[in-house]
């Protein structure tokens, strides 16, 4: 082999859920909302400069009106092209130490690829027999923290409490607190970012604001934490966010009476499905998030998947260790809740 081929940096990539190319499937594995985004969005569509135009490299008409949405100053608003962008910008700028970061065993999977990308050290603490964070494991001398909360793929929610005792005792440490989750249960620690000058949460617009398919992510912050983010954003690519997703976002956010709504929704028909699977032989860990994590009795997870699968209804599997038995399942619309509960009376009468 070519001695180049040494100097090229090799990394196990994340693996997203599956997205089946036939359309017409229950699609129930990627934790998307199934409701669309607010019709104002759909609007400024027809705007003739949307695509001819440069965006704004500060996007600023989106970093205003998040901040004053949630009431800070602009200069403590970061912006990305999803908050998976904004995580990565995020390890780079802020994880430089040569002691490990540290984030959970069972969580967001995209962490350790990030790690190993640009060559972080890091330890996953273990989450205990329930799946939670022991709060104590995060005391040790570290190089940064990062956690989503609500936790994914579980949807277990941490109380601030437990949260703001992880920050306080890291005082040396960057900590992240992942909240693609949050506005299906919980309370946000955007409450303490002006007590902790080490706090930076990160918020998406891909689940509860259906638009994924835009790529908006956020985190909010101190003015230096957020400048340092901006630094890096600029030295990489002064264009990151494109015009469409800055003035559809902008939108969005403007429309907070049909953003509660659709959350509503969403958290509805999650309460109402996991009642419905129970009887089932089915027990879902308590969701914070639009998607549950269950595990049935007696059927493994993966024949489950399987079968799902072949009947046209797409769910996640994780082959790992502690949650393989277990099953991450979106909430999509009651019909689509409806016709997968069906299938799963089918299928476990079948089986016993």
């Amino acid at each position: 082999m070519a001695a180049w081929s040494d100097n090229i940096r090799k990394v196990e990539p994340y693996v997203p859920g599956e997205q089946p190319k036939d359309t017409n499937v229950i699609k129930l594995n990627t934790n998307e909302n199934p409701y669309g985004p607010s019709p104002r969005v759909a609007e400024v569509i027809q705007n003739p400069d949307l695509l001819r135009l440069y965006p704004d490299p500060t996007a600023s008409q989106l970093v205003d009106v998040i901040a004053e949405y949630h009431g800070v100053d602009s200069s403590q608003v970061f912006v990305g092209v999803g908050s998976d962008d904004v995580l990565a910008m995020s390890f780079l700028t802020f994880f430089n130490s040569d002691k490990p970061i540290l984030f959970p065993d069972i969580t967001y999977s995209f962490y350790d690829v990030w790690a190993e990308l640009f060559r972080i050290p890091y330890e996953r603490p273990a989450l205990d027999e329930n799946f939670r964070l022991v709060k104590e494991d995060y005391y040790r001398e570290n190089g940064g923290v990062v956690f989503p909360n609500p936790n994914a793929p579980t949807g277990i929610y941490e109380n601030l409490a437990n949260v703001e005792d992880i920050i306080s005792h890291n005082g040396d440490s960057i900590v992240i607190v992942d909240e693609a989750y949050i506005d299906f249960g919980g309370k946000s620690a955007l409450e303490l970012i002006d007590k902790y000058d080490n706090l930076v949460v990160v918020r998406t617009f891909s689940k509860s604001r259906s638009m994924a398919g835009l790529r908006i992510g956020y985190a909010i912050s101190n003015p230096i934490l957020i400048k340092a983010l901006n630094d890096v954003k600029y030295s990489y690519n002064s264009y990151t966010m494109n015009r469409p997703s800055i003035i559809m976002g902008t939108e969005s956010v403007k429309d907070d009476a049909y953003f509660k709504a659709m959350v509503a929704k969403v958290v509805a028909t999650r309460t109402r499905f996991v009642e419905s699977i129970r009887p089932l032989g089915f027990t879902c860990l308590e969701s914070s998030a639009n998607f549950v994590f269950a595990t049935h009795e007696n059927i493994p997870a993966k024949e489950i998947f399987e079968a799902a699968k072949k009947a046209h209804i797409y769910v996640r599997y994780f082959d790992k260790p502690r949650i393989d038995n277990y099953l991450r399942i979106s909430i999509g619309t009651d019909e689509e809740m409806d016709k997968f509960v069906e299938f799963l009376t089918g299928y476990v009468q079948s089986i016993q």
